[in-house]
């Protein structure tokens, strides 16, 4: 099996809305650097909803924070691009080499961000209506009542009951799904084509979290969005995500399509998150729950060879001693040798 190449893919048929290529994140670490993101590479389409999945300490919010050059200091990109397609740009635009200024036209403009605690993100000194409408002046020419009428169109968009008296409301006289539902708004003040969201249902109760969802997706078939969801959570991605990215120790181990993953997962890590759900029908003994042993290792102290060989049920020699590629496979991508015959062979093992 080859490995595979580094071009990211989207759904055949979509229009590539953002390629990540390469994307490397460090952070000082002793005497040197610890990359909390190593290599990686992901692609985004029109109208795509695609899910970027793995235990805390993965690197996935890193990586969408690094998409909008928000990566919190001391930390910095080393290696890699961010690429945003608009229209008949089919290069992209080089969202790394951006200067500032520029960039800041990007951030709320063409890429809205939906964050994981509304209540931190909203100011809560001032009304829902000044702040989206200062978020629509910040990206378009527009008087402030014409802003406010914009505003208040993009609360009913999200859903939030009586808009217009939602306006002089402030965000602690709002529940938390409102709060959720305006800050999706506000993401939308500028009409992005990309939406980055991160962890944005994991404050909401699961009734809440449902109805976030289903504007989300409301919202990618009604405006054409591209969606990237960073999350941990397998229902969420089974419900929402077309294709799926499994993110392990800062790296990219398998993407799929979410069918693919769920019925057939190709990586070791993979079948550990998804034996690791609780299912109906299939309790766990008492006083236990299905997880995978171990934890995902420090960036300062990455193991040697495939960093998930000290958790893995299949470790082979090779895998202490070499890095895995990712392997090309008939419709996903992974990063382990199993797929490998000659290193199987060389092993002596029959691929499980």
């Amino acid at each position: 099996m080859n490995p595979a190449a580094t071009d990211a893919k989207v759904l055949p048929g979509r229009a590539p809305l953002l390629s990540i290529e390469g994307l490397t994140i460090a952070f000082p670490a002793g005497d040197g650097l610890a990359e909390v993101v190593r290599g990686v590479s992901l692609a985004v389409g029109a109208g795509e909803v695609v899910g970027l999945v793995g235990e805390s300490g993965s690197g996935k919010t890193m990586t969408a924070l690094a998409t909008l050059r928000l990566v919190p200091p001391p930390g910095r990109i080393t290696a890699g691009k961010v690429l945003l397609h608009r229209g008949r740009d089919a290069a992209g635009l080089e969202l790394l080499a951006l200067p500032e200024k520029e960039l800041r036209r990007i951030r709320g403009g063409s890429i809205g961000m939906v964050f994981q605690e509304p209540a931190a993100a909203l100011d809560p000194v001032f009304t829902i209506g000044y702040q989206l409408v200062e978020a629509i002046r910040a990206h378009r020419e527009a008087s402030r009542a014409v802003a406010r009428r914009r505003a208040e169109e993009l609360l009913a968009l999200v859903a939030v009951p009586d808009p217009h008296r939602r306006l002089d409301s402030y965000p602690h006289q709002l529940s938390g799904g409102q709060r959720q539902r305006v800050m999706i708004a506000l993401a939308l003040a500028a009409d992005p084509v990309l939406l980055l969201a991160d962890e944005p249902t994991t404050a909401l109760d699961v009734t809440l979290q449902a109805q976030v969802l289903e504007l989300l997706l409301s919202l990618r078939d009604r405006l054409g969005l591209g969606i990237l969801l960073v999350t941990h959570d397998l229902a969420v991605v089974a419900s929402t995500c077309d294709r799926v990215v499994v993110m392990y120790c800062g790296e990219v181990v398998e993407e799929a399509a979410t069918a693919t993953l769920f019925a057939s997962p190709a990586h070791p890590y993979s079948r550990g998150l998804l034996a690791s759900v609780p299912r109906l029908g299939h309790p766990a003994p008492r006083g236990q729950m299905p997880a995978i042993q171990g934890s995902v290792p420090d960036p300062r102290r990455r193991p040697q060879g495939c960093a998930f060989h000290p958790r893995c049920p299949y470790v082979m020699a090779v895998c202490r001693d070499r890095h895995p590629p990712l392997y090309e496979l008939a419709d996903a991508t992974a990063r382990c040798f199993l797929h490998d015959a000659e290193v199987l062979a060389a092993e002596g093992v029959a691929k499980p």
